[in-house]
């Protein structure tokens, strides 16, 4: 067993933000929040997403925090830790092997489909992106996912990535490359923003994301706007617990759950406003679904001034936001089999590398070679799913929802008034009441009523 809590810890509360910034801001931000608005109506999807983040995503996302802070040490280690302080039932470590398991499966697709922005970052470099019209961009889409080979190379590159980062530590890996990496996502998410205004629709895509029209708001929207805003904070996984558990005892949970959560509402309307301009200013529909970015906007990126330099910066910023996840998750895992193993964090981190790309096969091979093997079709809920769509469904119909309520729980009903209080350290008592009510009743509630539709 390894003893590395004095390598624990972020050097500043600046480069903790960086980190959880990072890790909220994902795919999950600039790839399905931007097709989830062109599906859902637009402005009042945005909004409810808006006030979700603040209702729902601040006061679970302040909970895991807290239970991190207060367990120290990585899911299951925290849950152990606060059976013993809190009168907690040692079961409750369970929840954080599950929820360890779900991560390790999660990183197995999403480095699959992480991936392909690194193909797609190449080809535009090269000029191959750019020189795709409507129909051969399609072509080049398909031949990438029915080809395993080409798959399993961008794969096993951004899996190497991830690994090469985590296994130099707290200090030595995340910090340094969230340093540098987290301000470059910006810089180039802003630069887009201010080409899109320039070139593209600007006008029309500030009133598709902020008139909103009301009469689309029907309860399924308001359950994805709900689902959107609370997945993309990663919350119910453990994730954000293990960055807690690495909190300065004098830093401000409440504060940097605010400010987490607004960067992650900010990447996502920035992304937004840079990409339907250039949708709206090149004929093409907001409601493409998954395809937008790697089929419809490559049309665009073919008609525009400077077109495969702007591509090609567009998939670095899905590679940054996509990398700046997929360490945060592997870490989860490294830091609880630190905590077991006799093995260092360098032999950890590369042997799970290794069997995250294994199981990331699954993934590659649905795409392609095994895509009519759905095994499950006898139970109608899973019917016609390969395995990454049930990988998938699992993760983002059961693991998450559930994490979700179980953190909320042990946040606002296991732990005790003084130990949130203590930890929280929040002097104005009316903040803490609502926030107390939010995590007990609202958060949920909401969660809950997300979880059932999912599954229905």
């Amino acid at each position: 067993m390894t003893d590395n809590s004095s390598a624990r810890g972020w050097s500043s509360n600046y480069l903790f933000l960086l980190a959880s910034i990072g890790s909220t801001v994902g795919l999950s931000n600039i790839w399905k929040f931007t097709y989830l608005v062109g599906e859902n109506g637009g402005g009042a999807f945005v909004l409810v997403y808006l006030v979700s983040l603040l209702l729902i995503g601040i006061p679970v996302l302040v909970a895991e925090l807290m239970i991190g802070r207060r367990g120290g040490q990585s899911m299951v280690g925290s849950m152990l830790v606060l059976s013993k302080k809190e009168g907690m039932s040692s079961k409750w470590q369970y929840f954080g092997w599950v929820a360890l398991i779900g991560v390790f499966f999660i990183l197995s697709f999403y480095c699959v489909i992480a991936g392909l922005t690194i193909d797609y970052a190449i080809s535009s470099l090269m000029g191959n992106v750019s020189a795709l019209d409507a129909q051969s961009a399609v072509i080049y889409y398909n031949d990438i996912l029915g080809s395993p080979m080409r798959m399993m190379l961008f794969q096993g590159l951004f899996v190497v990535a991830t690994v090469w980062i985590v296994a130099k530590g707290v200090h030595g890996g995340l910090e340094r490359s969230v340093s540098w990496m987290m301000p470059a996502l910006f810089a180039i998410l802003v630069f887009l923003l201010f080409y899109a205004a320039i070139t593209g629709e600007f006008l029309s895509a500030l009133k598709f994301m902020f008139s909103p029209d009301f009469s689309k708001l029907t309860p399924a929207v308001v359950m994805t706007a709900f689902g959107q805003a609370f997945f993309s904070l990663g919350v119910g996984l453990g994730v954000m617990l293990t960055y807690g558990a690495y909190m300065s005892k004098d830093t401000s949970i409440l504060r940097s759950a605010i400010t987490i959560s607004f960067a992650d509402g900010f990447a996502a309307i920035l992304s937004g406003l840079a990409i339907f301009p250039i949708v709206f200013q090149y004929g093409l529909s907001p409601t493409e679904g998954p395809g937008l970015l790697f089929m419809t906007l490559p049309i665009a990126f073919g008609q525009m001034p400077g077109g495969s330099m702007v591509g090609a910066l567009f998939f670095i910023l899905l590679f940054f936001a996509a990398l700046s996840s997929s360490i945060s998750l592997l870490e989860s895992i490294i830091s609880r089999l630190e905590e077991i193993s006799v093995w260092g964090r360098k032999k950890i981190t590369i042997v799970a590398g290794i069997l995250l790309w294994l199981l990331g096969l699954g993934t590659v091979f649905s795409f392609n070679i095994w895509a009519e093997f759905t095994p499950f079709d006898f139970f109608k809920p899973l019917e016609g799913k390969t395995i990454f769509g049930l990988i998938d469904y699992f993760a983002s119909n059961i693991l998450m929802p559930v994490g979700g309520i179980l953190m909320a729980i042990i946040g606002g009903w296991v732990l005790s008034k003084q130990s949130s209080r203590e930890e929280l350290n929040i002097t104005n008592e009316r903040l803490y009441i609502i926030w107390r009510f939010l995590v007990r009743f609202v958060a949920p509630a909401a969660v809950l009523a997300i979880f059932i539709t999912n599954l229905s």
